[in-house]
């Protein structure tokens, strides 16, 4: 009889065990959902009149964007989806004709990706630089600039050099002044010769908890203030995982 009560015991402490983790496994994805929706906020201030006369003394800069896995992912109909891509709706769907075939692109936008270019674009004149086709960059230009005429500059893979398998982008094509432009791009191969002029940021595809491009935005508020970006970020950045 005792072994019998000392069985059921062992029982209901495997089902219980089992019970509790289920729970704590239900509660971590609440808040994970809970966090995803939360507002963000990045305070923009009113500009202290010496930071105001110290801006006004150098020239505004411009921020070159990519768009695959550095803004957005997306992937399109008969392509296999990342590994790690969860099933979840598009942001939104684009339907493109590429060489008289029509295909669909589904979407998904990197966390935060809408308020960051709102921020950024009070900063920065703005510029996409994508090696993907030009039927295809810019719908999802126009897509993430949402008529509000920030994103009206665009450079596609006609503007790229292909080079050792992958597509290079010439920042001078952009802007001669190297002073004063730089690049946010997820490939390394992408501004290979232009180093001291990129910020490196992860490759993103679905992590719904992201922050990076919220990360970034305290380090690019202070480099609208430097007379040369390069000064900055020559610091051998592409070393660390800063904003990663």
């Amino acid at each position: 009889m005792l072994k019998v009560i000392q069985m059921g015991i062992q029982a209901f402490m495997v089902l219980a065990s089992k019970v509790w983790a289920c729970i704590c496994f239900l509660i971590k994805r609440q808040i994970k959902t809970v966090r995803q929706y939360q507002p963000v906020k990045y305070g923009v201030f009113p500009l202290l009149p010496l930071s105001r006369h110290r801006l006004s003394m150098v020239k505004r800069k411009v921020l070159v964007l990519d768009l695959d896995e550095t803004l957005i992912h997306s992937h399109h109909e008969g392509v296999l989806r990342h590994p790690s891509k969860p099933e979840m709706p598009p942001d939104f769907i684009l339907k493109v004709t590429i060489e008289r075939h029509p295909v669909r692109f589904y979407v998904h936008k990197r966390p935060h990706v809408d308020f960051f270019l709102d921020v950024v674009s009070k900063w920065y004149e703005l510029v996409v630089f994508t090696a993907s086709m030009q039927i295809y960059g810019a719908a999802v230009a126009d897509k993430l600039d949402n008529r509000r005429g920030i994103l009206k500059r665009r450079f596609y893979r006609q503007h790229c050099t292909p080079e050792m398998g992958s597509y290079t982008k010439d920042l001078t094509s952009v802007s001669n002044d190297l002073s004063s432009v730089f690049i946010l791009d997820n490939s390394p191969a992408a501004y290979r010769a232009f180093s001291d002029n990129a910020i490196p940021i992860k490759s993103w595809y679905s992590d719904t908890s992201d922050t990076a491009l919220l990360n970034l935005l305290p380090m690019l508020d202070a480099l609208r203030f430097t007379d040369d970006v390069r000064s900055v970020l020559s610091r051998n950045l592409h070393n660390h995982n800063l904003w990663q």
